[in-house]
């Protein structure tokens, strides 16, 4: 399922009258519940996947129980992410590479076509998000970089 058909039976479940929607796939699972007065950390989180919609590059929000630094990275396109040009090449960066702009952060594969994502600006790698070989979606956070002056 993409995610605009996603916000589509979201729009359509919150205009209904319908108070309770399940639905499932080998895939996966959706459980809407519009009487629910509690949301759980794992609700809040898909909540927050399906409704947000950001740039390539978005701040981090810092939750108040704990200080998180950085900024986002996250894919352009829908695809499959690689760290390196090839399984024997080591990846293009790693947690505390300093980047700099133009420099390639990794491979986002799309239709057979193998797509390098470039720095914006000049960077230190603090987290890899994703692991080598999984798929991605638009805007799925890949890096969680430092901006440097």
């Amino acid at each position: 399922m993409e995610l605009k058909d996603l916000k589509r039976l979201l729009e359509a479940f919150d205009k209904s009258k319908t108070n309770i929607l399940e639905f499932e796939t080998d895939e996966f699972r959706i459980y809407l519940d519009k009487s629910a007065t509690h949301i759980t950390p794992q609700q809040e989180v898909n909540q927050t996947v399906v409704e947000t919609s950001t740039p390539v590059v978005q701040k981090v929000e810092a939750k108040p129980e704990c200080e998180v630094e950085g900024e986002l990275i996250t894919s352009p396109m829908v695809g499959t992410f690689y760290q390196a040009p090839s399984p024997d090449s080591p990846p293009y960066v790693k947690v505390g590479d300093k980047v700099k702009k133009g420099q390639t952060l990794c491979i986002i594969e799309a239709m057979k076509i193998m797509n390098e994502l470039e720095a914006e600006f000049d960077c230190e790698i603090l987290e890899v998000l994703v692991e080598d070989g999984q798929p991605v979606e638009f805007d799925t956070p890949l890096f969680r970089v430092k901006r440097l002056s």
